[in-house]
């Protein structure tokens, strides 16, 4: 069924949440950044070999390394512009460089395979994670790996 045009929406909105909710939590980029890592593990336990059967693994492993990646990306994404406000800026002046060094560690997990890379997204989190809660009053919430 076609809308008349003055019923059609003129710009459609994307957003985590259309009103906002005030449900906030780094836990899942935590998460989507333990997969990274995980995945950046499988790759290198494959080593070089070109068999169709590691092909064909090792494409799913970066297929869900590069998604994942994504997905932390994003996450971070919402809690910068959504949940962050000037208030916190002026209590932590390094918050943006903070989400900028950790989106950019995102983007090299993507490009690269390296274990290291994901250790070093995981790092990025926790001190995200440890601001976010500081904001709460919630210091005792602690940043842990549900696969160590």
């Amino acid at each position: 069924m076609n809308l008349p045009r003055f019923l059609r929406p003129s710009t459609i909105a994307h957003a985590h949440c259309d009103g906002p909710c005030g449900v906030y939590d780094p836990a899942a980029a935590r998460i989507a950044a333990e997969a990274v890592l995980s995945m950046e593990k499988k790759i290198a336990a494959l080593g070089d070999a070109q068999d169709l059967a590691t092909v064909n693994t090792r494409t799913r492993f970066i297929a869900i390394k590069e998604q994942q990646a994504d997905l932390v990306k994003k996450e971070l994404d919402i809690l910068w512009h959504d949940y962050f406000k000037p208030e916190h800026l002026e209590k932590y002046p390094n918050l943006h460089d903070i989400f900028w060094k950790a989106a950019k560690a995102a983007s090299k997990c993507k490009h690269e395979s390296n274990p290291a890379n994901g250790e070093a997204l995981l790092k990025a989190i926790e001190e995200v994670h440890n601001i976010f809660w500081a904001t709460k009053n919630r210091t005792d919430v602690p940043f842990y790996r549900a696969n160590p």
